[in-house]
């Protein structure tokens, strides 16, 4: 059993190693990095530890056990006074690291998984798409997309809430699948983000066969507010149909041209949505609902319902 206290006060480095079950070597490292003062220096020049160098030893030792890089042991060392603080932000910051690095690991074990299922003439073209995105993939590619999409008279705020719906946030641990439909839509938001422009706006020559002027801002806090109210309806199963959703989405259109809604708005506006209608847009909101594990519909199934809704009910007084 090894005492504790030494006889003279300080232990050379090899009596302070084997106290702390580490190498000369150990202790010399953390020494040369300013972790482990001397306490004096013996008359042939070896350093020479006090006890509360084993303490310090041992503390360090903890800390790496946690994988802890050495700046940050030295970081923790040096707030004694405080010692349980930096504990706590080193350890907060360790871990939002470490789920981090097991997201990427998630996914990139998804993404071997889904080449490895994979047809093989599928897996050329499937290891293309994933190799395209890091893991886990950021979002930016889309963000951008919606920011060319929407029009530029958009107030900030405005496009914010949009893009923040418009946008899915990755799963932390996706199934092979959805790294599929991840790898798809970034690299639809990427082909044709760069010059999508004015080409999908709610702007664009066709929309005014509803008349003139155009007020986006209106548009789109009324297409929120009438999705809104869809909402329990898609979330239920129930199909498109007349009421209070359809007459608030109808209402958005009206106010983007400053127009009254009335039966023959509506039967321009049915047609005009299915001429303007971008097959890119809905293979975006394809592609999210494949992501999302949420039970409220994206924006883009929201949109749908009620586009059949206005379709059935023009169709319908048509035929009357």
């Amino acid at each position: 059993m090894w005492n504790d206290a030494p006889p003279d006060g300080t232990w050379s480095i090899g009596e302070l190693a084997a106290r702390a079950g580490v190498t000369v070597k150990t202790v010399r490292f953390y020494s040369d990095r300013g972790l482990l003062p001397e306490a004096a220096r013996s008359t042939g020049g070896h350093r020479r530890y006090g006890p509360e160098a084993l303490d310090r030893l041992r503390l360090i030792r903890s800390l790496r056990t946690l994988d802890l890089p050495v700046p940050d042991v030295g970081r923790v060392l040096d707030r004694d006074d405080a010692l349980e603080d930096a504990l706590e932000d080193v350890i907060a910051d360790r871990l939002k690291d470490l789920g981090t690095r097991m997201t990427a690991m998630r996914w990139r074990e998804a993404a071997l998984q889904l080449l490895q299922d994979c047809p093989p003439g599928e897996r050329a073209g499937r290891l293309l798409l994933i190799g395209a995105m890091t893991t886990p993939p950021d979002t930016t590619s889309l963000a951008r997309f919606w920011r060319r999409v929407l029009p530029v008279r958009l107030p900030a705020a405005q496009k914010s809430w949009i893009i923040e719906a418009a946008v899915p946030q990755p799963p932390a641990d996706p199934t092979p699948a959805q790294v599929l439909a991840f790898a798809r839509l970034h690299a639809l938001a990427s082909d044709v983000g760069s010059g999508i422009g004015g080409d999908i706006s709610v702007c664009r020559p066709e929309y005014l066969l509803l008349g003139e002027g155009c007020r986006p801002d209106m548009l789109y806090d009324g297409l929120r507010e009438a999705f809104a109210i869809a909402s329990p309806d898609l979330r239920a199963g129930r199909p498109p149909r007349e009421g209070e959703a359809l007459d608030s989405f109808v209402a958005a259109f009206a106010r983007l041209r400053g127009l009254r809604d009335t039966p023959g708005f509506r039967h321009r506006l049915s047609g005009v949505l299915a001429r303007t209608s971008d097959p890119r847009i809905g293979r975006y909101w394809e592609l999210t609902a494949q992501l999302s594990s949420s039970p409220e519909p994206t924006f883009g199934a929201s949109e749908d319902w009620l586009r059949a809704a206005l379709d059935t009910q023009v169709a319908g007084a048509t035929a009357g």
